[in-house]
């Protein structure tokens, strides 16, 4: 890996335009209303921990691939 990939991995990635603010807020909400969802339907047990965990990194991997690309996707 080169040294450039690292720094960009733990760089701040600010949402430098509103596109990017809205990217970053649609992926929280569906994410929420999944786990809301999920809360709902799932038993109580680690399984269902797991489930919310697995969507809590899907949360993030997803905004970090919106923060780090040079401009907004669709």
């Amino acid at each position: 890996m080169q040294p450039a990939d690292i720094e960009h991995r733990f760089a701040f990635h600010a949402a430098t335009t509103q596109e990017k603010r809205d990217e970053h807020t649609s992926v929280r909400q569906h994410c929420r209303r999944l786990a809301d969802e999920l809360n709902e339907r799932l038993p109580e047990g680690r399984e269902k921990s797991l489930a919310i965990t697995k969507l809590e990194e899907v949360m993030f991997w997803a905004n970090a691939a919106i923060a780090r690309a040079g401009s907004a996707t669709s």
